[in-house]
């Protein structure tokens, strides 16, 4: 059984385990630097009042996955970027889903009128994963340089909240 609930700090641990899986596997995640868990609680903070962060829970306590919709420079103010990651081997699974119901109700509530994913073209599960909650594609990025130099294309997609 997966829980969703807000972020605690004692959750970024777990979280950095996870992200620091899928940056070393390197096929999924446009982030190429590890994480630390202070990283991450100290990012959970700067979205101040305009964020919010949803951890995925399986019956043993342990974060399965998590998601955070937060304000971003390129985006106008009534635009959310979101960002989703679920331990390797636990995707489609319906842990994204459950998140994203948390994630849309929480961006209603902060008045966002759209979320954004900014997602590399190569990753086809995270392209599916979006597509499936109904996001739909909007532009693409060509030529995205990566932190250790790889050149990926990039798709974003968007969700209307109204």
């Amino acid at each position: 059984m997966i829980t969703i609930r807000p972020l605690e700090k004692s959750d970024t641990l777990d979280m950095a385990d996870i992200l620091n899986a899928l940056i070393e596997e390197g096929s999924t995640t446009a982030l190429t630097t590890k994480v630390t868990p202070d990283g991450l609680w100290q990012k959970a903070m700067e979205g101040g009042t305009k964020a919010a962060w949803h951890v995925a829970i399986d019956d043993s306590g342990l974060v399965q996955g998590f998601q955070w919709i937060a304000p971003y420079p390129s985006l106008p103010p009534d635009a959310a970027d979101i960002a989703t990651f679920a331990r390797i081997g636990k995707t489609g699974m319906g842990i994204g889903s459950k998140l994203f119901e948390a994630s849309k109700a929480k961006a209603k509530d902060l008045g966002y009128t759209w979320i954004n994913p900014n997602i590399r073209s190569d990753n086809i599960s995270g392209l599916r994963y979006y597509s499936s909650v109904g996001f739909y594609d909007y532009e693409k990025i060509e030529a995205y340089q990566l932190g250790y130099g790889r050149i990926v294309d990039k798709t974003l997609k968007r969700y209307d909240l109204l």
